[in-house]
C-alpha cells in the first residue's frame, strides 16, 4: 500500500480526482474538504489509504481514498474502524464536518451532530462516541504533536545548516535564538532567519 502519492493533477471533481504519477493515472475518492484543498493546485501529494471491496470471500475491486493532510486520513480509518461505517460513509461524514468539528462532537458526545450528518442515524452516532472516543481523546491534544513537530523542525534545520558547514553548536544557538520567540511555520524560514545571525 502507498503511504501517499503526489503527481500532477490531470482532472479533479469534488468527489474523486486523476492523480499522474509515472505515467500512470491514479483515481483516487477525496472528500469535499480534501478538494477544497487542492481545487486551485495543478500538482499535489495525497495521503492515501486502500479500500479493498469483496464479494464474498473474493476481492471484487480496490479503491484509493486519498487526503490532503495526515490528520484527515487517520480520522478516516477511525471512523470506518466502527462498525456500520463503510469508506464511502466515512467519506461523507468528512466531507460534511472538518476533522475538527467530528473530533469535537466525538469528544463532547454531541450525537445531534453526529446523526445529523447524511447516513448516519442516532444508533451509529452512538456506536460511534462509544467506540471512538478514548481513542480520539489520545490524538485530540494538538499541543503534544506540535512539539514533536517543532522539535524535528529544529532538528532537521540544524542538520541543513551543519551540511553547510556551520558549527553545531553555533547553528544550534542560532536556531534557539530565532525560535525565542515563536518557531517559524517552515524549516527553510528557520534556516534562513538563522543564516542571519550566522
Amino acid at each position: 500500500m502507498f503511504a501517499y502519492i503526489e503527481g500532477k493533477i490531470t482532472h479533479k471533481s469534488p468527489t474523486f480526482i486523476l492523480l499522474e504519477n509515472g505515467g500512470i493515472g491514479y483515481l483516487i475518492n477525496i472528500s469535499l474538504v480534501t478538494f477544497q484543498h487542492i481545487q486551485n493546485l495543478e500538482k499535489c501529494r495525497l495521503y492515501t489509504y486502500l479500500n479493498i471491496k469483496k464479494d464474498g470471500q473474493s476481492i471484487a475491486a480496490f479503491e484509493y481514498y486519498g487526503f490532503f493532510n495526515q490528520e484527515e486520513k487517520i480520522m478516516f480509518e477511525l471512523l470506518i474502524s466502527v462498525s456500520g461505517i463503510g469508506s464511502n460513509t466515512a467519506r461523507v461524514m468528512l466531507s460534511s464536518m472538518s476533522n475538527d468539528e467530528i473530533q469535537q462532537a466525538i469528544l463532547t458526545e454531541n450525537e445531534r451532530a453526529i446523526s445529523s450528518i447524511k447516513g448516519i442515524g442516532p444508533k451509529t452516532a452512538k456506536r460511534v462516541i462509544l467506540e471512538l472516543k478514548d481513542k480520539v481523546a489520545k490524538t485530540a491534544d494538538t499541543r503534544t504533536p506540535m512539539v514533536n513537530n517543532n522539535f524535528k523542525i529544529k532538528d532537521e534545520a540544524l542538520v541543513a545548516l551543519t551540511l553547510l558547514g556551520f558549527n553545531k553548536n553555533t547553528a544550534s544557538n542560532a536556531i534557539e535564538v530565532v525560535c525565542k520567540n515563536g518557531i517559524p511555520d517552515s524549516i527553510e524560514n528557520i534556516i534562513k532567519s538563522a543564516l542571519k545571525i550566522l
